[in-house]
């Protein structure tokens, strides 16, 4: 039998050869899997150089993937790099790849076509064919297309079928009130092409036709013909939603695209708005897979993205530099576009960064440390500062950080999740990572929050809230987490239920080694990390110097997430205690008073004194049985309790009044309603 590791060793030392004998030569190397298909198609300026980097041991994760899936390994060698490049794009388009970027079916968007007939159709495609028809568009809203469409449909009733059959009698379209028929001469060529042209005018955004359906829907509701009011309703929204998305956002006419992107491990999202004529027509996100390296990482969108001439615009604004001039010289080699391609000085914040930064070298400024005035260019080479270029770039990385972010949550955050493993030296990656917090006020209400998140993402059937008893009305955060985590490990043990592999909690050292004492009671090997909120420093159990991470780690990402989330949930249901307890009737406290009688005893009474003075005599009992329908033995018992909820009432004016310190607070109200908790006590101890 084959040891598969073993094989996997002798593969890759195989592949490694391959790489020390190939020449340093520009060229494109193939990948392929064990059946022969291509994995990934890569040029290289050396393909030496390049193919060594793929078995360095600094090497990342996408180059590990790459390498581990591969079976073998080929290279076609080029006189220059810009050979290797156009071969690169060709193979691509050929083989298309499953790690190289491939979007020749992705990017088209929807218009709305009225065909060139007597008696005209209207529809929505993708297809734009010079048949004479007329093409209103495009819609990356979809939504708002169809809607304006159905709207047509029952409002102009144009003809429906795709081919105009002559007939005797209408079909069923006709009936239901969408068709007019003029496949039966029900309705002359004239007539209709007037309907087409209130279309036509609609769609070119005219103020007067708009105008018309206003009039048209007030006139349909003041003779009561409300369905048909709610219908042009419809349709003026939809009309209106189909011109919002086109919204002026500058005066600046000049055809020009926004392209950034984010990428986590392989998938990379891309984000491209695009500006016709002073206009936003389209914000689309892209999700690909890709290998590239960040110089060679747009270069490929580009060459996979611009596929017809029409479609590049004169310019196109990139947040990057690199891998840029062949990409120029491709659009004019082989698209014939005389494409200027610029980069937009951003920071983080999505500003124009300040004179002097590392992002606008060679860029000028009227001073050092001012930015640059906001309605100027200052160009050195390729880099712009113009403000509305920045400030429409900022928003492609935007949307495109926001849909890496929803993919790492779809697919788990595993780049996260490797380096935990490796920062604690762990022998698993922590797929189950359980997190603890503490919320009261002043003592009051405790409680311990416990929330669950698997490969990366927050498992909410798994979150659960502990109403602390050892520490009610004491502010000890170190035996709060002691209670909480040994009542959950408790019960994980006794159930022989799932174990975390690993521990956040939000606190320092202190906290850290509290659940630690437990855990090593228990017997219990689960790795703990503590995240104090100051200064974002790690604490591991026994080792009061803390551990700091980079602020842009995946690992601290991910503990962020876990404690933020821990206080939130924490925090919410200590909000939801305190409403409920300042918005509960004191006679709830009654033994075996729920809210119903107790608001009947408010209702009754309204207050415990008063209650207490017209229930003293021997009659009371019968009464409190007889107006809450309960046995006379119950409503002794409630008469009964009723002087130490009087004393518990006092007590806590006293406190409102801040009279009494807040332990003695505590003390008498246990004395008064005699609720200590034996319980507690024993766990406690």
């Amino acid at each position: 039998m084959i040891n598969p590791m073993k094989a996997q060793a002798e593969n890759r030392k195989k592949l490694h050869e391959i790489a020390r004998s190939a020449p340093k030569q520009s060229g494109v190397y193939l990948w392929k899997d064990e059946n022969g298909e291509i994995l990934y198609v890569g040029k290289a300026k050396s393909l030496k150089n390049r193919l060594l980097s793929y078995f360095s041991s600094n090497r990342d994760v996408k180059t590990a993937i790459l390498v581990s899936r591969a079976y073998s390994l080929d290279y076609i060698t080029c006189d220059n790099e810009y050979e290797a490049l156009l071969l690169e794009n060709t193979l691509i388009k050929q083989h298309s790849p499953r790690y190289n970027i491939n979007l020749k079916d992705g990017k088209t968007y929807p218009v709305i076509k009225i065909t060139n007939e007597p008696f005209p159709r209207i529809y929505r495609t993708r297809r734009i064919q010079k048949d004479g028809a007329r093409y209103f568009g495009p819609f990356p809203n979809l939504n708002a297309a169809d809607s304006f469409l159905d709207f047509v449909k029952k409002y102009f009733r144009l003809r429906q079928c795709r081919r105009l059959i002559k007939r005797t009698q209408p079909c069923l379209y006709y009936h239901m009130g969408f068709c007019t028929a003029p496949c039966c001469a029900r309705l002359s060529e004239t007539d209709y092409k007037k309907e087409v042209r209130k279309i036509i005018s609609l769609l070119e955004g005219s103020k007067a036709a708009l105008t018309r359906l206003e009039r048209a829907m007030k006139a349909a509701a003041g003779e009561h013909k409300f369905e048909l009011a709610a219908q042009i309703r419809d349709g003026i929204t939809a009309v209106q939603e189909l011109h919002g998305q086109n919204a002026v956002v500058d005066m600046d006419s000049e055809a020009r695209d926004y392209i950034a992107w984010a990428a986590e491990g392989v998938m990379v999202t891309f984000s491209v708005l695009r500006m016709r004529n002073g206009r936003l027509v389209s914000r689309d996100l892209y999700r690909v897979r890709s290998l590239k390296d960040e110089e060679e990482i747009l270069p490929e969108f580009l060459m996979a993205f611009y596929n017809r001439p029409e479609e590049v615009p004169p310019r196109i604004f990139v947040p990057t530099e690199q891998g840029l001039s062949l990409a120029e010289r491709w659009f004019s080699d082989v698209l014939g576009c005389e494409t200027r391609i610029e980069t937009v000085a951003i920071n983080d914040e999505g500003e124009i960064p300040r004179s002097g930064s590392a992002s606008t070298t060679g860029e000028t400024a009227e001073s050092p440390g001012e930015a640059a005035a906001p309605k100027q260019t200052y160009r050195s080479g390729r880099v712009t500062t113009e403000k509305r270029h920045a400030t429409a770039m900022a928003m492609a990385r935007f949307n495109a950080r926001e849909d890496a972010g929803r993919r790492l949550r779809e697919r788990g955050d595993f780049p996260a999740l490797e380096e935990l493993r490796s920062l604690l030296d762990l022998q698993q990656v922590p797929s189950r990572i359980e997190g603890f917090d503490i919320a009261h006020i002043g003592g009051r209400l405790p409680v311990a929050s416990l929330v669950s998140f698997y490969n990366g993402n927050p498992d909410r059937k798994n979150y659960r809230i502990f109403r602390l008893r050892t520490t009610d009305g004491v502010i000890d955060d170190f035996a709060s987490m002691r209670e909480a985590a040994t009542r959950r490990y408790t019960r994980l043990l006794n159930e022989q239920a799932e174990l975390p592999d690993l521990v956040v909690i939000d606190g320092g050292i202190g906290q850290v080694n509290a659940v630690k004492g437990v855990l090593d009671a228990l017997a219990l090997e689960i790795p703990i990390i503590g995240l104090a909120k100051r200064d974002e420093e790690l604490y591991l159990p026994g080792n009061s110097t803390p551990l700091s991470l980079p602020r842009r780690s995946d690992a601290l990402r991910l503990l962020q997430r876990v404690r933020d989330e821990t206080h939130r949930f924490a925090t919410t249901r200590n909000q939801r205690l305190r409403t409920r307890e300042n918005t509960r009737l004191l006679f709830e406290e009654l033994p075996g008073i729920g809210p119903k009688k107790a608001a009947l005893l408010l209702k009754t009474y309204g207050t415990v004194a008063i209650m207490i003075q017209k229930t003293s005599g021997a009659e009371g009992p019968d009464e409190i049985a007889s107006l809450l329908g309960l046995s006379r033995d119950r409503a002794e018992a409630i008469l009964a309790a009723l002087p130490a909820l009087a004393a518990q009432q006092d007590e806590r004016k006293k406190v409102r009044s801040g009279i009494t310190k807040k332990s003695d607070v505590t003390a008498m109200a246990s004395r008064a309603l005699g609720t200590h908790d034996a319980a507690g006590k024993e766990q406690q101890s």
